[in-house]
This record gives structure tokens, sequence and C-alpha cells, in this order.
């Protein structure tokens, strides 16, 4: 094993194409893009999940590789390329930019290995991968202040200190607030919504039904927001 990556870092690691070294690039680049595809899919969360996107990620990789095995160490190839490459026109339009980052992944990881930097190509998928798991797991960046709008409609009364209402509310939620009171005149009855902050969402019900129990109060309504909602 040792003499293997040794006669990878060894000609190859100095930019020397040979038909070998061309087709361990490729191969290379496929498999760290399936790491990388792999990844994307495991740590994804949102509505603008996309199979062609991830597939995309493979095929990224190994045509970057191809590219620069094709503009080798020639200049005037690379002029060229770039010049064709001009020409074409991407109208897709990416949703996530989240999925920006990955496609610039791929687009670096495929750049090292059709340069023959093996060693680079694999510890920064390697390094990318790990930052990409530890953001998903540890939901970095999310913010939940509220986490929910609850709204109902109260007959003959006022939602003031000392209310059920209320109390039901401080047992349930972190955090409440009261964010709009619509007042119907005509037939005695008050719209109340709130922005809260559930402590345990699996006992939405239960907080519901006590709600519900208060005389009267009807169409009470809760909307959550959960972190698979973000697009």
């Amino acid at each position: 094993m040792r003499d293997l990556w040794q006669w990878i870092e060894g000609d190859m690691g100095r930019g020397v194409f040979t038909p070998e070294g061309i087709i361990l690039s490729l191969l290379l680049a496929f498999v760290l893009g399936q790491v990388l595809a792999w990844v994307y899919y495991a740590t994804h969360a949102g509505l603008s999940y996309s199979r062609s996107f991830v597939q995309s990620l493979i095929l990224i990789t190994v045509v970057v590789a191809m590219v620069m095995a094709v503009i080798g160490n020639s200049l005037i190839t690379a002029f060229g390329l770039m010049g064709a490459l001009a020409l074409v026109r991407f109208r897709n339009v990416v949703k996530d930019t989240r999925d920006i980052a990955f496609v610039f992944c791929a687009l670096v990881v495929g750049m090292a290995a059709g340069a023959q930097r093996f060693a680079v190509a694999i510890g920064g998928t390697v390094l990318l991968s790990l930052i990409a798991v530890y953001l998903h797991l540890t939901s970095f960046g999310a913010h939940q202040s509220h986490n929910g709008f609850l709204r109902f409609r109260l007959v003959g009364g006022v939602v003031g200190p000392g209310h059920p209402i209320l109390g039901i509310l401080k047992r349930f939620c972190q955090t409440y607030t009261l964010i709009a009171v619509q007042d119907a005149s005509f037939s005695g009855a008050a719209e109340y919504s709130y922005q809260i902050m559930m402590r345990d969402c699996s006992r939405n019900e239960e907080m519901l039904l006590d709600l519900e129990r208060v005389p009267g109060i009807d169409n009470v309504n809760l909307t959550l927001q959960e972190n698979l909602l973000e697009v």
C-alpha cells in the first residue's frame, strides 16, 4: 500500500500525464464524486431535492477531471477550451445556495483529480464531507426562536393575566408571543394569533385538547414550521 501511494505521488503527482495516470485520475474522480453525492444525499434537508442534481455531482467531477487531462500542460489548449465553454449557456436555476457549494466541491475535486493531485483530491473530499456531516448533525445555523403559529377564536372573554389559556401556553410552550388580535364586535368574539415555541412537539395534540376544553374557545388551529420545510 505504501509503494502504491509513493507511485501515485511520484511522476503522476508532478503532472506527467500518462495513459495509466489519466485512467486512474478519472476513476478516482468517479469514486470521490460518489462520496460527495452520498454526503449530499445523507445531509440534505428541504423540499428542493433532485435526483438529477445528485447524479450531476458525480458527472461534474468526472467531466472536470477529463477536462484537466485534455488541457494537460498546454496553455494554448486551456485557452481554446475556455473559449469553447464560453459558448455554452446554462439556464438552470439553483434554488439552494448549499447546492452551489456542492457544485464547487465537485469542480475542485475534479480539478485536483484531473491534475493528478491525488492527495489534495482525497484529503479535500474527506475534509469537505466531514464538514458537511458536522453541519448537518449539529443543525448549525438553525434559528428557532419560534416554531409555530397558534390561532383561535374566543367568545365572550379576553385573554388577560390569569386566564386558563395562558396557563396552558406556559405549560406546553417555552415562549409565546401575541402577534395579532382581531375583534369582531358584531359577534362578541375575538380572534387571537400567537407565535409559539413548543417544549415538546410530540405533545401538540395534548395542548390542543386542553385548549378546546376552555369555555368560549373554538376554531383552534396550530401550524408548525419544521426544519424540513426550509426551501
